[in-house]
């Protein structure tokens, strides 16, 4: 199995001397149980457990000693303790509340054990009102694979160092890098698919993963309410929702759907705990904080844009495009934008935002903060002239560095807004996302 970059987390956690237990978020089928079997690899003892099997939430919820039950975990294995370290996971810990209780017992009376516990749907179970132990336990979000990931995963190595390097020295590569960030985009960042794909070099070959993916969910969605409307309404949303993907969307009469805005916006609530989708709000400052309006209507980001082309339909499209940010009227583009720019951050509660000014019909794709700064961002082609919203944008804020992301090579222009003021304004190629706040750092100190 590749590389994930979260591994480095996982190892800055393990040698932390304020290491709390671990809650690994992360929708079902990114890659949890992988990426923590991988980690455990790195300990004297690894005592893998999975919640989903009943005998394994009888053992944690027996009213022993802590340090009793850390015996009949071993002993449950048949493994002998070794000396040295020791890495207990618990698998799918929504299936036992009580085992989500005992997470502050490893912390305050076993610090010297390492514990990770993950599960899909975790923030739902507040809803029947688990204690979770607040201050104990630390989180760690794992997304789909970045585009850095999926050129790890599929060998190519040299392009991956090659985008370590300045962004000037991409720009004789830049036909190449751009073959396969379109590719990228077309196979998404499920782990399987991801995988899949590096074995077999088949996009057609993928759709039994992503219709069994989707089915997945689909499935879930018993698991994610309670009530039957609310059940009809999730599944609705995954089933057609994907198509409003990078589109701003309102909630009454979603997609035709006939459902009211309280139904559809409770539906997306349960949806965004799970992690597969992001309802992504403008701001209409251009300074911090960021306070994002929710009255307004929203962006739909979905959190797998394979899985957006596949179920709404548009892979041959994109295939055949010569520009991403033409295809699809552009919401794939946004769409495979947002990913990249949520895969830099591992925080659970990280958000993305837009701007738009109020009664002013100015729009700006993105904003994001580096250094306490708002940059914004505009996924367009075409010519200077035409980003009216971002020089608007630029107009009232306090730097002069704004982001195109854009399908040509790497460039920095300066350009001149209607009321006089100059910004250099960063072109930056789809596969440089990764780089952003890197580019970011070197361009506003020049």
């Amino acid at each position: 199995m590749f590389e994930r970059q979260i591994l480095a987390k996982l190892e800055q956690w393990k040698t932390s001397s304020r290491r709390k237990p671990l809650i690994l978020r992360g929708a079902r089928q990114v890659g949890k149980t992988t990426v923590v079997n991988q980690f455990g690899k790195q300990f004297d003892n690894y005592l893998y457990f999975n919640m989903e099997m009943a005998e394994n939430v009888r053992m944690f919820e027996m009213a022993i000693p802590l340090d009793d039950l850390v015996d009949m975990l071993f002993a449950s294995q048949g493994k002998a303790r070794t000396p040295g370290n020791i890495l207990i996971f618990i698998d799918e810990i929504q299936n036992s509340p009580k085992t989500i209780g005992l997470l502050r017992y490893f912390y305050e009376r076993r610090p010297d054990l390492h514990v990770i516990a993950a599960g899909s749907l975790l923030e739902n179970l507040i809803d029947v009102k688990v204690s979770f132990p607040v201050g104990r336990v630390q989180y760690l979000a794992l997304r789909p694979c970045s585009f850095y990931e999926f050129l790890g995963a599929t060998g190519k190595h040299n392009l991956l160092a090659l985008l370590r390097e300045k962004p000037e020295m991409t720009v004789a590569f830049h036909e190449q890098m751009m073959h396969w960030f379109n590719l990228f985009a077309i196979v998404g960042g499920m782990p399987e698919a991801v995988k899949q794909y590096a074995e077999t070099r088949d996009i057609v070959a993928l759709e039994d993963v992503y219709e069994t993916l989707v089915q997945a969910y689909k499935d879930d969605a018993e698991k994610y309410v309670a009530g039957n409307k609310l059940t009809d309404t999730v599944r609705f949303i995954l089933s057609y929702g994907w198509a409003s993907a990078g589109e701003t969307i309102t909630l009454g009469n979603f997609a035709n759907s006939g459902y009211k805005s309280r139904e559809v916006g409770e539906a997306f609530r349960l949806l965004e705990k799970a992690m597969l989708l992001e309802l992504v709000y403008p701001v209409s400052s251009t300074q911090l904080p960021l306070v994002p309006e929710t009255r307004r209507m929203p962006k739909l980001i979905w959190f797998d844009t394979g899985l957006v082309n596949y179920q709404a339909g548009i892979r041959r499209e994109i295939i055949g495009s010569t520009d991403m940010v033409d295809s699809w009227r552009g919401h794939i583009a946004e769409q495979v934008t947002a990913q990249e720019l949520l895969s830099l951050d591992d925080r659970v509660g990280q958000r993305r935002v837009f701007w738009a000014k109020a009664n002013n019909g100015a729009e700006v794709d993105f904003v994001i903060n580096h250094e306490s700064r708002l940059y914004p961002i505009e996924v367009k082609s075409g010519s200077n002239s035409h980003l009216r919203s971002l020089q608007v944008f630029m107009d009232s804020c306090d730097h002069d560095v704004a982001v195109r992301i854009w399908s040509k090579p790497y460039s920095v222009d300066r350009v001149n807004t209607p009321k006089g003021k100059t910004f250099r304004l960063v072109n930056l190629p789809f596969y440089l996302i990764g780089r952003i706040h890197d580019i970011l750092e070197e361009v506003s100190n020049r």
